[in-house]
C-alpha cells in the first residue's frame, strides 16, 4: 500500500478522533486513518475523550486544531459523526473549514473532499436524509401518543398522589389545614397541593 507523505498536493494533513470516555482511546481511528494512506505525525493528531452530545466547537482538542489549521490543509476522520453532535453542528463545521480553505475526507464517505462540488452534493443529500428521519421520529411519536389517548392512558408525567390521596388532601385543605402541613404531610411541592384543590374546584 502506498503510504501519503505528510503533505497532498503541498498539503498538511491532519487527523481528528473521538471517543466518549477517558477509558476509551482514539487509537484505533487513528491506524483507521493511517491504514487508509494518510500518515500522520503526533503533532498532527488530535483526539477528544467527550460525549458525542457536545458542539464540534466545544470540544477542548477540536478548538486546538481548528487553530492549527490553515488554508491548503487536509482534516482526515474516520466518521462523519467526529465531525458534530448532530447534521446541523457537522454542516456548520464543514462550512467552517470551507471557509478556512480546508479540505476535509470522512473515510467513512470514500476519500471525496466534503468541500469540493462532489462533496457539497453528498452533504446535501446527507442533510436530507437526516430531514426524512427526523420528520419519521416525529411522526411515529405523535401516532404513539394518539394511541395511547384513544386508550385512555395518562400522558405526561404520572401523578404524585393517588386519586385516594387527592380527596383526602382536599378534605384536609377544606378544613383548614394549611398548604404547608399538607405539602410536608403527602411529600410534595406546595404548588402540588395548590393544584390538587384546583382540579377539584374547576370540575
Amino acid at each position: 500500500m502506498t503510504t501519503m507523505n505528510a503533505t497532498i498536493s503541498g498539503s498538511r494533513i491532519y487527523g481528528y478522533g473521538r471517543v466518549s470516555t477517558n477509558e476509551q482511546t482514539a487509537d484505533n481511528q487513528r491506524m483507521e486513518i493511517e491504514a487508509a494512506g494518510y500518515a500522520l505525525t503526533p503533532r498532527r493528531w488530535f483526539a477528544d475523550a467527550i460525549s458525542g452530545r457536545v458542539h464540534a466547537s466545544q470540544r477542548p482538542q477540536f478548538a486546538k486544531l481548528l487553530e492549527r489549521l490553515e488554508e491548503g490543509d487536509t482534516l482526515v476522520v474516520s466518521k462523519l459523526d467526529r465531525l458534530g453532535r448532530d447534521s446541523i453542528d457537522v454542516e456548520q463545521t464543514l462550512q467552517r473549514l470551507e471557509g478556512m480553505g480546508v479540505s476535509v475526507v470522512v473515510l467513512q464517505l470514500g476519500k471525496s473532499d466534503l468541500t469540493s462540488t462532489a462533496g457539497k452534493l453528498i452533504r446535501k443529500i446527507l442533510g436530507a436524509v437526516a430531514d426524512m428521519e427526523r420528520d419519521l421520529i416525529v411522526e411515529r411519536t405523535q401516532a404513539g401518543q394518539a394511541r395511547a389517548r384513544a386508550e385512555g392512558k395518562h400522558m405526561g408525567r404520572p401523578s404524585k398522589l393517588t386519586d385516594q390521596q387527592r380527596e383526602e388532601l382536599r378534605s384536609r385543605r377544606k378544613a383548614g389545614e394549611s398548604i404547608g402541613v399538607l405539602a410536608e404531610a403527602y411529600g410534595i411541592g406546595r404548588a402540588t397541593v395548590v393544584n390538587a384543590c384546583r382540579d377539584r374546584a374547576g370540575t
